[in-house]
């Protein structure tokens, strides 16, 4: 019921109250020092961070929500520089890109236990993460793939340097991009189109590139005009999201600070993800009311 709503009350719902939550009374967040919520710049890190805020706000607590920081590089450094206090990060991310690791963990109970034992290596921690994971992913048009039978990533190779993929300008010099493309499924005659997240589904619509870098919780992907290709040797790493912050604040903030977060990450399924990041990019609705409405609809204000 509560997905179904999801929708409905995105388009229902008008405006956004950043004074978040002040119900009076006492509540757990009363009295309590602020914290700055940080969110990456695209439509996904958007949503994760009206929810968590708007939340965190309707238990008395001050967050500054801090949205658009940049790109997992500069939201590590935002982090480590205390500019911001915490911020939604991917687990498969944390390995690839803030440790520098190269191997991969084989389930996301192992990718998440490693980033969680690289962040406490450091003086920070994770709350729980959430039952979704959003990876990277390569996308064609449909019928591009039946035509061509393209079910996994390995039948690229057989298009030889026919195929043109874009995607983000970073996507090229991660693992867990083109470089994994090219030395797991040996993808080495693909070209690669940098483009500003957001662009590349218009680039493949319009056919100046066959092939493009999502993300499988994409709200575009529920069209069904496009086919994901399978991963099955994970170069993308498993992706479920959870709050990085310092490992003192929870103490800090009392018990009820990281159970609310918890709270929100439970309910947040692909099958939610992908209907809310629809009703923004698709629908154009505003992420904060689309991210008040599934609160609402899931008891998560109160």
């Amino acid at each position: 019921m509560a997905l179904v709503l999801i929708l409905v009350l995105a388009l229902a719902a008008c405006g956004d109250d950043d004074s978040g939550g002040d119900k009076g009374g006492d509540q757990p967040g009363q009295g309590k020092p602020p914290v700055t919520l940080g969110s990456k710049s695209f439509t996904e890190q958007t949503i994760l961070g009206e929810l968590y805020a708007q939340a965190l706000r309707a238990k008395g607590y001050t967050v500054n929500l801090k949205a658009n920081i940049g790109q997992t590089e500069i939201a590590d450094k935002a982090l480590t520089s205390n500019k911001v206090t915490m911020y939604p990060e991917y687990t498969g991310t944390t390995l690839s890109v803030v440790a520098g690791g190269k191997t991969k963990p084989k389930d996301e109970q192992g990718a998440y236990d490693a980033a969680k034992q690289f962040y406490e290596g450091r003086g920070q921690t994770l709350s729980e993460k959430t039952p979704f994971f959003n990876s990277d992913g390569v996308a064609v048009k449909k019928e591009f793939a039946e035509q061509d039978s393209l079910k996994a990533l390995a039948d690229l190779k057989a298009q030889g340097d026919k195929i043109t993929l874009a995607g983000a300008p970073e996507f090229a010099t991660r693992e867990e991009g083109l470089l994994g493309l090219k030395s797991v499924y040996g993808l080495t005659a693909l070209k690669f189109k940098p483009l500003a997240i957001g662009l590349q589904y218009k680039a493949l619509d319009s056919g100046s590139v066959n092939a493009i870098e999502v993300f499988t919780t994409d709200g575009a992907l529920a069209s069904g005009k496009y086919t994901v290709l399978e991963d099955p040797e994970k170069v993308f790493g498993f992706q479920n999201v959870a709050m990085v912050m310092p490992q003192d604040l929870p103490a800090k903030q009392g018990p009820e600070f990281v159970e609310t977060i918890d709270a929100v990450s439970a309910k947040l399924t692909t099958e939610a993800m992908q209907k809310m990041n629809a009703a923004v990019d698709v629908n154009k609705n505003q992420p904060a009311a689309v991210a008040k409405s599934f609160l609402e609809a899931n008891d998560l204000l109160k």
